[in-house]
């Protein structure tokens, strides 16, 4: 693929990173590097204890440990080229491999949207549809799910980075962000990215945020049918089996939302780095702590684990 320039053609893009301050990029380094290494270490955790545990083999801890999955790949995609820009002094990506992180970044984090909806689903049959649930909820349609919420997101991944593959870039190849993110590389742009905006927004609107009625939907459904409930025990019981899943939800789709659903002339600098790091990095780092610490199985599964290693 070729990238038009006002007087020459280029192969590459500069990415600015977190800061541009040189005293920063060190500390930066170590904290980053930390974060993966902790986001890595607990998704796999939390995939490695669903997998051993066969009381975790349920419909709930199957969307769970499909997440904790695509949280490493999410991380994977973006945080080892953070972490070499952030000791090299060129910090630049090719044309192909920033179209391709854009690609495989959200593909990921669209399929994460998927998922959080899904477990949404599976705690509304759980509660409002209990005698129906193992019917409703068997592993032929968990499956159908995740194949569908992977084929959503991978088909339009390609039909946006088709998209900007069609843009002209004139003197400008800094991007603005730590990874090649929609909105930095629009920026950048030399053509009219008037409808490249529109589409992108209807298009987003539709796959992205399909999930999140979905999910306001089985919510809204639980909250009336927990109030149903005479007792007060059984109504914390109820919004307890809720309450790790709606945290990540407000995590994720709070930044994300924020970030994409404003107009490119609204875009800034500093606040959507800072927006981005939180659903891209932080939030799946936090994942497995909000999982593990709030539940009782998968502390129960923790602790089988723990032992068979030990035995």
């Amino acid at each position: 693929m070729e990238m038009k320039n006002s007087s020459s053609s280029t192969s590459e893009f500069i990415l600015l990173g977190i800061s541009s301050n040189l005293q920063l990029q060190k500390p930066l380094f170590v904290i980053f590097l930390a974060m993966y290494l902790v986001t890595v270490a607990g998704n796999v955790l939390i995939v490695l204890v669903i997998y051993s545990d066969s009381r975790l083999h349920t419909p709930m801890y199957f969307f769970l440990s499909s997440l904790s999955f695509m949280d490493i790949c999410l991380t994977t995609v973006i945080v080892p080229k953070m972490l070499v820009n952030l000791l090299s002094e060129t910090k630049s990506i090719s044309y192909v491999g920033c179209l391709v992180q854009m690609y495989f970044f959200m593909a990921f984090v669209n399929t994460d949207s998927y998922l959080l909806a899904s477990m949404a689903i599976d705690r509304l049959v759980a509660i409002c549809n209990p005698f129906r649930y193992d019917v409703v909820m068997n592993p032929r349609r968990c499956l159908l799910m995740l194949l569908g919420s992977c084929a959503i997101s991978h088909l339009h991944s390609l039909f946006r980075v088709l998209l900007m593959s069609r843009l002209s870039f004139c003197a400008s190849h800094v991007i603005k962000h730590f990874f090649c993110d929609t909105q930095p590389v629009l920026k950048l742009s030399c053509s009219d990215t008037s409808s490249n905006q529109v589409v992108i927004m209807t298009e987003t609107l539709a796959v992205i945020m399909t999930p999140f009625p979905c999910i306001l939907f089985s919510y809204l459904r639980i909250i009336i049918a927990v109030l149903k409930i005479n007792s007060a025990a059984g109504k914390w019981k109820a919004f307890s089996t809720c309450g790790s899943h709606l945290t990540v939800v407000i995590l994720f789709y709070g930044s994300a939302i924020y970030v994409y659903f404003r107009p490119l002339s609204m875009y800034s600098v500093a606040k959507d780095r800072v927006s981005t790091v939180m659903y891209t990095v932080v939030t799946p780092m936090l994942n497995p702590f909000i999982y593990s610490l709030r539940n009782k199985d998968m502390k129960r599964g923790l602790r089988k684990l723990r032992d068979r290693i030990h035995s």
